[in-house]
């Protein structure tokens, strides 16, 4: 593959263009990996169940540059029932750590992770 200089690496790999592909057996290596900020794993106030939803949905986001995964699809990933994805959900929202569009009716939800260090009293 040639290397063109004027494209951002985001738009080759948008484009489905690879530089390079894993050759491995292991599903650790093949599947990929997901970097879960430190603040969220230190977070006091958020339940081992945010968390890794958190982690979930930048797994999802990582790959695609958004995230829309169903409710249904969550619950299936984590081994968890949809009302306690639901429950993560809000805590979630509630820390700010995710921001929520409706889509519609018999749409998924689409979610905006925020990156967003607040040190306690700390206003928006």
């Amino acid at each position: 593959m040639e290397y063109v200089q004027s494209r951002h690496i985001g738009d080759i790999l948008k484009d489905k263009e690879r530089n390079m592909r894993i050759n491995s057996a292991d599903p650790v290596a093949l599947h990929g990996f997901t970097q879960v900020p430190n603040f969220i794993l230190r977070h006091a106030d958020l339940s081992i169940g945010a968390k890794t939803i958190y982690a979930l949905l930048l797994s999802y986001a990582w790959h695609n540059d958004l995230c829309f995964p169903g409710q249904d699809r969550l619950a299936k990933d984590v081994a968890m029932g949809v009302a306690s994805v639901n429950r993560f959900i809000k805590e979630l929202q509630a820390c700010s750590l995710i921001e929520i569009t409706r889509r519609g009716q018999g749409k998924t939800n689409f979610y905006t992770i925020n990156f967003v260090v607040k040190r306690r009293g700390q206003k928006s």
